[in-house]
Order: structure tokens, then sequence, then C-alpha cells
């Protein structure tokens, strides 16, 4: 079949490799480590690619596949990680490293007959391990080396297992694309058929399976996410979808009434919108945990969906925009990482709900979200908006959430948005946002002493959400943003600008 089956032994890249082969137009999937030799070959894969991760192939407890996945005849390559698991279970040597290699490394290649395929002589790659490969198992070829790995690339052409020692999914590997290229096309024999068009055609006809003639309710965020899994499963199921938009209180600036309007009238979605703040805030009061407000946030908003569905009638689907950060970040959902926060798609969720969930967009990268927009007829202006939290300004006020400290941050996020569009950046970014903090600052306004409140300003760049840098500001911006801040949201005398790229930080700071 024409898909890549990627196994995650709980790399940081591993949603890198399925986004890079995806790009390449092959449909992609990823696995836990230890799915079973039956499941692999029921989704007959015509290509498995092994992900780096962060442990050694020797210790008892470190992540194997199944032995028996190297006599399927199925192409493999590994990758960090993946080389050294093929090397340990076909007969290799895998050691400690005297020196650990992290960071750039000049490859030097001597053979391109396979995998480096039309690679240069010498090409930069981007090394991340503490292990190295000693002894390379029988009917290997090294086709590779760096200073530090005798071999960086392994190639068996007969059994077509392949490894490499470095990461060629992320942008520091100059032709990392080409080389997967290479391994999927020239090496796997698989196709370019993967694109938003077949993907629609492919969810369409999976929606209607699973919810056949039942009712759908969906929650409109008011971002592109939500919208564009209503527009899908509308698209699939028609008038059996009920779309509900919450004002929760903790919406932009007025954001709710626009955007109902606009769901209303631009995409002929159904949808019932519920006046509920006062209820939000209540449970949110004293609440300071980021934790705690996602799952308050996600309870309230399930709370409120089955009292609409009841008034709906019997109504069995859920349906929600969950996108692949969003699991990544959440839940080791695929393979062994580590969770980094819930979601209010995800681990904001109550464990009990009376609703199954349709989750469409859930195998997919913001980019490939947008992309898909497109292709169901959503405007660029709304496709290219900045990406906004489930649980809104809830989790950009750092401590506790009410009326004052709404008024704050809105006020000041509109300034800061109102400036960067000024400025003709807010397309050049992916997230512009204002963050209240829980201190307080000494100020002097009027040549009076003030003791107020302090906002950080964020802008970030970046592609899929999953990496990000900080966005560098010109001083004459951060100043009018800042001196707007100050002089218009009554309570704010200091302004302060997040230079923290992703990672160490996430996007959003709770």
């Amino acid at each position: 079949m024409n898909k890549a089956l990627i196994l995650d032994f709980g790399s940081q890249y591993t949603q890198l490799i399925a986004r890079k082969v995806r790009e390449l137009g092959v449909y992609s999937e990823i696995h836990p480590f230890n799915t079973p030799l039956k499941k692999i070959k029921s989704l007959a894969p015509g290509a498995i690619i092994f992900s780096g991760g962060p442990r050694s192939v020797y210790e008892p407890d470190s992540p194997h596949p199944d032995p028996g996945i190297f006599n399927l005849g199925i192409p493999i390559l590994g990758i960090c990680y993946g080389l050294q698991l093929i090397a340990y279970h076909l007969g290799g040597q895998v050691l400690k490293a005297p020196q650990r290699e992290y960071g750039f490394a000049a490859l030097h290649i001597l053979d391109r007959s396979g995998l480096l395929h039309g690679l240069k002589e010498k090409t930069q790659v981007w090394m991340s391990h503490g292990d190295r490969l000693e002894t390379i198992p029988e009917g290997f070829i090294i086709t590779a080396r760096t200073a530090n790995s005798r071999a960086a690339v392994i190639e068996n052409p007969a059994r077509k297992i392949y490894g490499v020692q470095f990461h060629p999914e992320v942008a520091h590997t100059r032709e990392g694309k080409k080389l997967l290229g290479n391994f999927l096309f020239r090496l796997a024999g698989l196709r370019t058929d993967w694109n938003m068009s077949s993907f629609i055609e492919d969810k369409v006809k999976e929606i209607r399976q699973q919810v056949g003639k039942e009712k759908v309710i969906c929650g409109l965020s008011g971002g592109i996410d939500s919208l564009v899994t209503s527009l899908l499963i509308q698209k699939a199921i028609g008038r059996q979808l009920h779309c509900v938009f919450v004002n929760n209180g903790l919406l932009r600036r007025g954001e709710y009434q626009t955007q109902l309007e606009e769901f209303r009238r631009q995409f002929s979605l159904q949808v019932i919108g519920v006046e509920a703040e006062d209820r939000f805030l209540e449970k949110l009061k004293g609440v300071t945990s980021p934790e705690k407000k996602r799952k308050i946030i996600g309870q309230v908003f399930i709370e409120i969906f089955e009292e609409e569905a009841r008034k709906l009638g019997q109504v069995k689907f859920l349906a929600q925009g969950t996108i692949y950060p969003d699991l990544i970040e959440s839940t080791s959902v695929k393979g062994p990482s580590h969770t980094i926060k819930s979601h209010h798609n995800v681990g904001g969720l109550p464990e009990k709900f009376n609703f199954q969930l349709v989750e469409p967009l859930r195998e997919l990268f913001k980019d490939e979200v947008r992309a898909l927009a497109l292709e169901l007829g959503v405007s660029r202006e709304f496709i290219h908006q900045h990406p906004f939290p489930g649980p809104g300004l809830a989790v950009r006020i750092i401590g506790e959430v009410n009326r004052e400290n709404l008024r704050l941050l809105r006020e000041a996020d509109a300034i800061l948005l109102e400036e960067v569009r000024k400025a003709r950046i807010y397309h050049k970014l992916w997230q512009a946002f204002a963050v209240l903090l829980p201190v307080r600052s000494v100020g002097v306004m009027g040549d009076q002493r003030t003791y107020q409140q302090v906002v950080a300003i964020r802008l970030v760049q970046s592609t899929d959400g999953m990496t990000a840098n900080w966005y560098q500001a010109s001083p004459r911006l951060l100043k009018k943003i800042s001196t707007r801040i100050v002089n218009e949201v009554d309570g704010v005398n200091r302004v302060v600008y997040d230079i923290t790229s992703k990672p160490p930080g996430t996007i959003e700071w709770e």
C-alpha cells in the first residue's frame, strides 16, 4: 500500500518525520514502537521508519520493536536510535560513545548509489546521540561517515534495510528531504498521492461510516481548527451537524457576536449561541493552577454541550478540532514521549461524558489544516488568523481569572494586535498575544507613584507550532506597543517582552 508507517521510540522529532513524508506526497501514520506484527501487517505499509529516541538500545527497559518486523520484507529506515535498533537486532554492536555527538556535523559520503543518491559528497547533517555503532551487522555496508561516527549511514540493499545516525527530518540537515525521498521513492517504490483533496474524500467517507444517521454536536471556538472540523463534517453529513458557540467570557474583545454572525452567514452552519460567561467565571473563581483551569473549562463546556444535546434530542457524537500538536503536548498517544501540558481538546475533557468523539483532524499539523481550509472554501484572511487557545484568555492570565483581569488583558491584547497589523507583520507571525502576570510593579505616572500590574507581550514565528522562535521586533514597534498599553490600559504600568523560543518554552505561558 502507498503509505509509510512511522514507529515512535520517543523522539522529540517523530512528528517532523511524519510531516516531511507528507510534504513529499506520501501518506504517513505514527504508531507506538510496540505495535504488534499482526497490526502492522493489517496496515499494509509500503515503508517503515523507526524514529529516534532518548534511550540506549542496550538498557533493559529501552523500547524495542517485535524482532519479526525485520522479516516482513517491508523497506525499513532507522533514524538515530532507529539505526542502533537495526544494528542491535541484526548482529551489530552498539556502545556508549566516548564523546556525545550533538549539533551540526559534516557527512562524508562514500557511496551514492542507494539512499544517498544525488546528495553532495560532503553535506551538513544534525546529530543528537550519545551511543555509536561499533560493529555493523553482516550484509550491511557503510555508505557515509562523520568525524565522530564511522558508520553514519548503513545500507543493506538486499533486505531493503537502511539506517542513518543523524536526523534527516530536521531543517538543520540540508539534504534531509532528498534522503527521505530516496528512501520512499527509489528504494521503497512509493508514489506521490497524498494531498488535501484526497484527505477530504477519505475523511468524508470515514465520518459517514462512523456517524451513520446519528446527530453530531460540535463546539466552535472561533479558531480555524474547530471551523474546519465543522465544515468537513457538514460536507459528510449535512444537517445532522449542530454547532454550539459558547460565550465563556474568555474570548477577545468583540469576538463572540462577530464570529457568531460569520459562522451562520458565511459558512451556513447551524449554530446555537450560548451565553455562559457568569457560569465559567464562577467555576474559575480562586483557581490559579493552569491544569485546573483547563480541566474546569473542559468540564463546563461538556456540561453545556450535553444540555444543548438534550434540547436537540438524541445526540451521540461530539466533534472536536483536535490536531496532532495538541496530542503530542498532552499525552503519549503514540510512543514513549513526555506529557508537556493538557489541551482543552485532549486533557481538558472529563473522564466520563455521554458522547463518542469525532476528531477528523487529529493526525494533521496546523499547516495541513490551513491547506484543508482552502480546499473547503475558507477565506485566506480567516485561515491565517493566529491560533487562539481553547481555554481562551484564561491561560493568558497567570493567576486567578476574574472580570478585572480579563478587562486588563483584553484591552492590552487589542492594542498589541492593532499595532502588529499596522506594522504589517501580522502575517509574518505565528502568534502575537499579551499575557497578564501575577505581579505588581512600582511606577510613576503623572508625578504620582503607582503600584500596578505587568503585561508580557509575545510575538513568535513558527511553521507548525511544534517549534517556534521569538520575533525580533523593532525597538520602535515595541516602544509604541508599550507606551499605548501603559497609557490606555488603566491598571497596567509595565510591559515586558518575552524572548523565549520553543523549546525550551512553550508558545503559550500556560
